[in-house]
């Protein structure tokens, strides 16, 4: 069996505002496995065009890397942390990575979206109703989310903080 300080996976490190290719940089210069996906758009100004390449995912970077490389990684500067579940490193499947990868390949029009999408099933973790489950009915902003609750055969609309709420997944 192996020790869990040397076992690989993906994990999600959030970085600076606008420091991912610095990161990137940085991380492999260092010997880390990194993956920066990036978007190449014609930017349009008044007085000219140009071709920029930007981060599919804002201020987020992928590493292949165990948990002495993880606590290693943490230490370069355009790094802020690592994404974490209730405490837990965030791992990303193998599958998802290359998902991207192969997504990126073929297509040229990409839009990434914070939005939660209707209908999708999620748990009150915060306030009154936590511990609920819930359907998504619409994203009204940035900070807030709209839920239908089902419960003593009445549907109750709620409008929460979205840092409320978290996604269900589906088994």
């Amino acid at each position: 069996m192996r020790n869990n300080l040397t076992v690989r996976n993906w994990l999600v490190f959030y970085t600076k505002p606008r420091s991912e290719f610095k990161a990137e940089s940085k991380m492999k210069a260092a010997g880390f496995e990194v993956y920066l996906p990036t978007i190449t758009e014609i930017k349009k100004w008044s007085d000219r065009k140009k071709k920029i390449t930007e981060p599919l995912f804002k201020s987020y970077i992928f590493a292949f890397c165990s948990e002495i490389e993880r606590l290693n990684i943490l230490k370069i500067e355009e790094i802020v942390t690592t994404v974490n579940i209730r405490g837990v490193p965030s791992k990303v499947p193998v599958q998802q990575i290359d998902a991207i990868k192969k997504l990126l390949e073929v297509s040229t029009t990409i839009q990434v979206s914070d939005e939660i999408l209707k209908d999708t099933p999620v748990r009150i973790i915060d306030g009154p109703f936590a511990g609920i489950e819930a359907i998504v009915e619409n994203q009204n902003s940035q900070t807030k989310i709209s839920v239908v609750i089902e419960t003593l055969n009445r549907t109750v609309t709620a409008i929460l903080p979205i840092k409320s709420v978290e996604i269900l997944k589906v088994v």
